[in-house]
């Protein structure tokens, strides 16, 4: 997100339908061999780990909504902590 403000909802949203629509584009990309197996697959984990820390900061800032907390205080979290909410 990389400016240095902390990214709103509206901001991870829209950070996460770029993200799937660039997944659209390395599925597509395979199908069609514009790129091997390996780049499409390297390419794709990292988009999964992007989204992975989107969600996340999207329920962090629900959670401290939901408890009177400041939103603005939800951070996005390292992969490692982050990884396999989406099952």
């Amino acid at each position: 997100m990389g400016d240095g403000s902390k990214p709103t909802d509206t901001n991870t949203l829209a950070k996460i339908r770029e993200l799937v629509a660039e997944e659209k584009v390395l599925r597509s990309q395979l199908q069609h061999r514009d790129i091997s197996e390996s780049e499409e697959h390297d390419r794709l984990r990292r988009v999964e780990i992007e989204l992975d820390q989107c969600w996340d900061l999207l329920r962090q800032r629900r959670a401290l909504r939901e408890t009177g907390g400041d939103p603005g205080e939800a951070s996005v979290r390292p992969p490692g902590q982050v990884e396999g909410y989406l099952g």
